[in-house]
């Protein structure tokens, strides 16, 4: 089959021929028909992503497709299912198997694309705003790289919980992005961020994925007994949290990663995803996926994320549904 893989430490991934996989007693091997890129693909390329796999390894961090066979030890799934999975890595390759028990069955009315779409992006929110920051209905949130991928998400999420949602992003068409998702209220990132917040009342949450100045003019724009949320990094610098000011303002920043969930407590993604999956059929969240590419074309997906050229997701189309 064929994958997209990094096969020796520090050598670039590449698009090459590789075995299918053993199946596992309690796996499942899925034909891949979708699988939505993410920043952590670029940082697992450079061996920074704090889950980088030992080499060898296929990228692709989330997966939707059609079980075709089952471990022994698997009673919940049977070929043919439609089956969303937050697989961590292997996902960029015709063919995979997975834990059984990370399958969540696709409803109907959710093409494979969107699947692939949905679940680090707005699961990532979705626990953030709601299960992290309890994010209350006429609170204020402010929203950075409110057009990327995960940015984009807290934006629909936080309008969904009754938020007055301030976004910020880069240029006209970026910020068009986040008011077409639900934002009240935009901010360039030309603009002073803590200026514009300020004169908007304040922040009593910050979804923040940028990082460095950003998070630092963000800080000093919350509200006390605000709650801050460090999603990522994407303009490279970790900021610094001077506790002082924690404590003059009574803040909290609460840390947030979806992965680690499936290490210690996998029920709240699950339930995070049937919650979203249910609001997907009942059409309260659609996945803005900028760019949708074919597997060979995964160099070109990557690099537009590590420009940021796209908005939303970026997803690689692989098999057609059988």
């Amino acid at each position: 089959m064929q994958a997209f893989r990094i096969e020796t430490k520090g050598a670039s991934a590449q698009l090459c021929e590789t075995p299918e996989p053993a199946l596992a007693e309690h796996q499942v091997r899925v034909s891949i028909c979708a699988c939505g890129l993410n920043f952590a693909d670029l940082l697992m390329q450079k061996g920074t992503y704090q889950d980088t796999p030992e080499v060898p390894f296929t990228l692709g961090m989330e997966i939707s497709g059609i079980v075709v066979e089952i471990g022994n030890n698997v009673t919940n799934l049977a070929p043919g299912d439609r089956v969303a999975i937050f697989s961590g890595q292997g996902g960029l390759a015709e063919s995979g198997v997975f834990d059984a028990d990370r399958a969540i069955p696709i409803p109907d009315s959710m093409s494979f694309e969107d699947a692939a779409a949905v679940q680090i992006a707005y699961g990532t929110s979705h626990i953030a705003l709601e299960h992290r920051a309890r994010l209350q209905a006429g609170e204020t949130l402010l929203v950075t790289g409110a057009a990327g991928g995960v940015g984009l998400t807290a934006v629909e999420i936080g309008k969904l919980m009754g938020a007055t949602v301030i976004a910020q992003a880069r240029g006209k068409d970026k910020l068009a992005v986040a008011q077409k998702a639900g934002a009240d209220h935009l901010i360039d990132a030309t603009e002073d961020l803590r200026d514009r917040v300020r004169a908007l009342g304040g922040a009593d949450v910050v979804y923040d994925a940028i990082g460095g100045d950003v998070f630092k003019a963000a800080f000093r724009a919350t509200n006390p007994e605000g709650r801050l949320l460090p999603i990522g990094f994407a303009g490279g610098d970790v900021p610094q949290i001077p506790a002082n000011h924690l404590l003059v303002k009574n803040l909290s920043v609460i840390g947030v990663y979806i992965g680690g969930y499936l290490k210690f407590r996998p029920e709240i993604v699950r339930d995070s995803f049937s919650t979203l999956f249910r609001w997907h059929s009942e059409g309260r969240i659609k996945p803005h996926i900028s760019h949708v590419l074919p597997l060979q074309d995964v160099a070109k997906g990557l690099e537009l994320l590590r420009d940021r050229k796209s908005t939303g997701k970026v997803v690689i189309r692989i098999n057609s549904p059988l």
